[in-house]
């Protein structure tokens, strides 16, 4: 994919980079473009709680009246009935209407929550997604965000009923006994007691290490299937179950331990919660009050049954609880992501003067303590091909990285037409300078939609056109639906095909400057002939850098920069080079022995002849 391909997708669905004012909020802040959602989902569940009361002291209060020696009063009796069933109904029409206003307002949660993520994730650093596992990034974006679920469609209505029936219950009962209603609240104040409990430093660290172990089974998981074949291929199959075996343990380890340390207390809060243990303390202290004559036996009624209205609520609660964790340490990940520095938008973008590009004592690294280039200076002249070689390891990919601007330099300046990357705009920078990576990743679309990523209103013409200068448009007739082919349902391409795709993307984009960060690393001696043929087609004004190993690659490009340690041991054009016998003679002698046989078997396409 091109920077024009990521800056198209990033500028349609987001604003500018540092207007995110989620970036690093608390819950509260994450949650308040739907504050008044939110606040609609508690009033109704708030009025559906109280209204479900009166059923029960309707049930009460037609106890005692029924109870009392003497002439029943039919009216009351029926008044009763009716306020208890008319209570029943507001219970079911607002708990319901809050319910679905909530699911409503999960998925818009969840929806703006994906959308920020993706926001954010397409203008980190390139660097910052290299420094993390894939399985870890996709648990948030995947997992993490639905765990939020509970949270916003259930918590509500549970607070609610926690804290709003026990309490309206308590008004009611000490108005009946003030002495039976705190016997009542004993097994609620044994529970209570235990919450803490779940909440300790060593609790939350293991709760914190299963998460961990889960994003470990997951990336595991991706990285196993990713590399099942080459595993297979070389025998390492073995290796590979171990590792995800280790981190299968390592899973259930966590697990276990989270287990032991928590099922104790919630054990004990669900004994101190349940029914029976409810129904025994307050009849022995009902049975005790009415023995002793300070309790008439009609008053024991609206405690046996709304006493247990005062644990039902904790105890759900309660089984709740593991989930409110799990999303608040979810929304936690979720703000890290999104509190992530973005590279910075110059508030008065400038236009550049050309596409001469210039590095001027650039340094970098990917930590503080360890410079990947060092003091690099480099001039890339309008109409030249720059070929970077170097061993491995020597911030070739690191140097051509930084002219789309995927990190900045920690030192020095690389300037194109004159102005600063960092005073560009990403919209014009990336309309000027088009990338192919040597990993192809093609979207789940059609080749056609895939080549004109950059520029979504070529004709088709147009599209073929660079397709051929690819070399790729053969093999796409034979595909079943030709350029209509969907990758990944109707197809699937070799890396050396993808990779052509990839490079007719960036011709059909047509950007002056063009980055190739090995692009014909997968392709055959054949067809990387034809896609130097193309880019010899090119405009003559074009700037070119490009990765090289190959020869011809080298033999055909204007200047040689030789990368050594992070630093330019050599440059020059390619004849210069060699005369001197140095880094790059050595360089060159290595490669062209490397491939002798290869020059041999493909008829003389890649002869190893001086350049020039």
């Amino acid at each position: 994919m091109t920077t024009t391909d990521l800056a198209e997708a990033s500028e349609r669905s987001t604003p500018p980079p540092d207007a995110d004012p989620t970036a690093g909020q608390s819950v509260a802040g994450l949650l308040r473009p739907h504050l008044r959602s939110f606040a609609a989902v508690v009033i109704l569940q708030v009025f559906g709680a109280v209204a479900g009361l009166a059923p029960l002291l309707a049930v009460v209060e037609l106890g005692r009246t029924l109870l009392v020696p003497g002439p029943i009063d039919h009216d009351h009796v029926w008044i009763v009935v009716i306020v208890g069933a008319v209570g029943l109904f507001v219970r079911l029409l607002f708990t319901a209407a809050s319910y679905g206003i909530g699911h409503l307002l999960d998925d818009q949660v969840q929806l703006a929550f994906r959308r920020r993520l993706a926001a954010r994730l397409g203008r980190v650093p390139i660097g910052w997604f290299s420094r993390r596992r894939s399985g870890e990034l996709a648990k948030v974006v995947g997992e993490d965000v639905s765990a939020v679920h509970p949270f916003i469609a259930h918590t509500p209505g549970e607070l609610v009923a926690a804290f709003v029936v026990p309490l309206v219950s308590l008004i009611y009962l000490f108005t009946v006994d003030w002495r039976l209603t705190l016997i009542t609240l004993i097994p609620v104040v044994v529970a209570v007691a235990l919450v803490p409990l779940m909440m300790t430093p060593a609790r939350l660290r293991e709760q914190e290490n299963f998460d961990e172990a889960m994003g470990r089974i997951s990336s595991s998981v991706v990285e196993f299937v990713q590399g099942i074949a080459v595993v297979k291929a070389f025998g390492g199959s073995g290796r590979a179950h171990r590792r995800f075996r280790a981190a299968t343990d390592d899973f259930v380890s966590s697990f276990y331990r989270m287990v032991r340390g928590l099922s104790g207390i919630a054990a004990g809060m669900q004994v101190a919660l349940s029914p029976p243990f409810v129904l025994l303390a307050v009849l022995i202290g009902g049975a005790a009050l009415i023995t002793t004559g300070g309790m008439a036996p009609a008053d024991l009624l609206p405690f046996v049954l709304l006493g247990l209205g005062l644990t039902a609520p904790l105890a759900a609660l309660g089984h709740g609880f593991d989930e409110l964790q799990a999303a608040r340490r979810a929304v936690g990940r979720i703000r890290d992501v999104l509190a992530v520095p973005s590279l910075p938008e110059p508030a008065h973008p400038v236009a550049p003067r050309g596409h001469r590009v210039e590095l001027r004592d650039v340094r970098f690294g990917y930590e503080a303590d360890h410079e990947v280039l060092r003091g690099i200076d480099l001039v890339l002249e309008p109409g030249t091909v720059t070929a970077i070689v170097g061993p491995s390891g020597s911030g070739k990919s690191t140097l051509v990285q930084l002219l789309p601007r995927f990190f900045d330099p920690t030192h020095g300046s690389v300037t194109l037409g004159g102005v600063d990357l960092r005073r560009l705009g990403s919209r014009e920078l990336y309309q000027t300078v088009s990338f192919v990576f040597q990993d192809v990743r093609l979207l789940r679309a059609s080749i056609a939609d895939n080549i004109a990523l950059a520029v979504p209103h070529a004709d088709r013409d147009a599209v073929v056109r660079a397709a051929r200068l690819a070399n790729i448009h053969d093999r796409i007739l034979e595909l079943p639906r030709g350029y209509d082919t969907v990758i990944g349902e109707d197809a699937g391409l070799s890396g050396g095909e993808a990779q052509r795709i990839s490079i007719a993307r960036a011709l059909l984009a047509d950007a002056p400057v063009l980055v190739l960060d090995e692009a014909t690393a997968f392709a055959d001696p054949r067809t990387e002939q034809a896609v130097r043929r193309a880019l010899a087609t090119l405009d003559g004004d074009r700037t070119i850098l490009v990765i090289a190993h190959r020869l011809e690659t080298i033999a055909d490009a204007d200047t040689v920069v030789m990368l050594e340690n992070g630093a330019i041991a050599e440059r020059g054009r390619p004849a210069e080079l060699l005369e001197r016998n140095g880094k790059f003679a050595a360089f060159w002698r290595s490669h062209r022995s490397a491939v002798a046989d290869e020059l041999e078997t493909h008829d003389g396409v890649l002869q190893g002849d001086e350049p020039r």
